[in-house]
């Protein structure tokens, strides 16, 4: 088979639906190419009467993502909260405390050690612009320096390490020994800072797609109006300055005038291209892992957390619990009880070894410690996703950098080649690995084209939708007292002056009184 386009867009995630969305309503001819047997990418919503429906990937969305909740608004689909009336549980050494905020209970030492990591992060976010990471002043020592690095540098507490790794593994679903420090900020500050792409409620996990975030996509190709073709992945793309030429695995060759990649990055390796990409590319390409993540659901007869006055949050510190963090995920309407728990980092790569029984086995075993509730030892159904395995994703929830790659290669992430364009989730620049960074990155490679072919200007390639008429967000107040807390040398040089006061004035009187 062969077939002609104005642009083929590769990929039929949201990112790549998006761009095509964009360029038809423009009046262009666009074909989209899915390698999988659905669309949706890393969004994958699964239906099923045991459990209604369960969204295996990209679920959440929250305050400040105006994009994707256009998107979701002019299609028609709602969301609803995520549960967290009640108070959330932080769990360590096998016991289980109830708090509500972002820091969980700590003791004195550990807190000042917490606020001030965080308080350092907020500090250093200042530097970074968005656009172009490595253009920030100490970019250079940032993107050579690891996470663990940094970590060790500024945390004194053991306790604090522990809770900060696991802030890491959450939001990158990769180890702080992995990643690039630069790259952690500049992802951090895309999601509004540290409490933003934190926290749940005012955050980017406040709210969940009623029906699913699939939908999202299927309606986007509904639209496309049979421009989406299925089980066609692309392993060939020859490109010259009158066109493309596109292949498949089936031996279909479809024509262009123009590409957009919207793939996972290190998915288009498998690609081979003629002329041989740039080096920087080549080598961008090699160098650039997806994270590591297996997403869990146990399933119950009754919310038996929320009846204890828990909602269903966790923070789990316990190197043999295979779960580091849970949310709530009880359907809107209140039906098919749930617990979501994420297998991260290490841990993903670790217990992939265990049959799905002994995963669902040991995850019980851990819910019932948690939650305090011998009820989470008897779940009624079990539903598991790991990304890893996934052939056409590589892992989730996006990819992780590595030391030393924003400086050399960032800029050459989204630069367009010849008539190659890039889109994905990872080339945005607010709310990157969040289906709104999805969104923006497909449509900023639509409108890459859009000026190509002169039919708008540069300075409108780039373009930021208003705040969200409903769902808007709230600043997150930090007081006084907490900015200025010291950090642990500081509280332990103060309370080592204030011991030597105490004992010389004690001395004094001592002495006084003896004489």
């Amino acid at each position: 088979m062969s077939r002609h386009a104005d642009i083929v867009v590769i990929g039929a995630g949201i990112s790549g639906l998006c761009a095509a969305k964009l360029l038809q309503e423009n009046g262009l001819d666009v074909l989209v190419l899915e390698a999988r047997d659905r669309v949706g990418g890393r969004t994958f919503t699964v239906q099923d009467p045991k459990f209604k429906y369960v969204d295996l990937g990209g679920a959440y969305i929250g305050p400040t993502q105006n994009r994707i909740l256009r998107i979701a608004r002019e299609l028609g689909v709602k969301t609803f909260l995520t549960n967290e009336v009640e108070d959330a549980i932080f769990h360590k050494h096998g016991k289980s405390r109830k708090f509500r905020g972002t820091l969980p209970p700590l003791s004195l030492l550990d807190y000042l050690d917490a606020n001030n990591f965080f308080r350092q992060i907020e500090k250093m976010l200042e530097e970074i612009p968005m656009d172009a990471p490595w253009k920030a002043p100490n970019a250079d020592e940032w993107d050579r320096m690891t996470l663990k690095d940094f970590v060790n540098k500024i945390v004194w507490t053991k306790e604090t390490k522990e809770f900060v790794r696991s802030f890491i593994q959450v939001n990158v679903t990769s180890e702080p020994y992995e990643t690039s420090l630069l790259w952690f900020l500049w992802y951090v500050k895309g999601g509004g800072g540290p409490q933003r792409i934190y926290s749940t409620t005012n955050g980017g996990q406040e709210r969940k797609f009623n029906g699913g975030s699939q939908q999202i996509s299927e309606k986007l190709a509904d639209r496309l109006k049979g421009k989406v073709l299925l089980e066609c992945p692309v392993n060939y793309i020859e490109y010259n300055s009158d066109g493309t030429t596109i292949k498949d695995n089936n031996g279909n060759v479809y024509t262009a005038k123009y590409v957009i990649v919207a793939t996972p990055v290190c998915l288009q390796n498998k690609i081979t291209y003629k002329p041989d990409l740039p080096a920087t590319r080549n080598q961008l390409l090699q160098r650039i892992p997806m994270g590591s993540v297996i997403k869990t659901f146990l399933y119950y007869k009754r919310a038996f957390w929320r009846e204890n006055g828990m909602c269903g949050s966790s923070v789990i510190h316990d190197e043999s619990s295979l779960i580091g963090f849970t949310l709530d995920d009880v359907k809107a309407d209140g039906s098919h009880p749930a617990l979501m728990g994420f297998i991260l980092a290490e841990k993903a790569r670790k217990y992939v070894e265990l049959s799905r029984e002994e995963r669902k086995q040991r995850i019980a075993q851990i819910y019932s410690k948690v939650f305090n509730c011998e009820e989470a030892l008897y779940p009624i159904h079990y539903e598991e996703k790991n990304w890893a395995d996934d052939q056409y994703a590589g892992g989730c929830y996006t990819a992780m950098l590595p030391p030393g790659f924003l400086t050399t290669f960032g800029k050459y992430l989204r630069k367009p080649i010849g008539r190659l364009y890039f889109a994905g989730t990872e080339t945005a620049t607010q709310w990157s690995g969040y289906m709104e960074g999805a969104v923006q990155a497909g449509e900023r490679a639509a409108r890459e084209i859009l000026f190509d072919m002169k039919k708008l200007r540069e300075d409108e390639i780039w373009q930021d939708d208003p705040e969200d008429t409903e769902i808007k967000p709230r600043p997150f107040e930090t007081p006084f007292w907490q900015r200025h807390l010291p950090n642990v040398p500081q509280f332990l040089l103060l309370s080592g002056t204030l011991s030597l006061l105490l004992i010389t004035a004690t001395s004094a009187i001592v002495y006084v009184n003896f004489k």
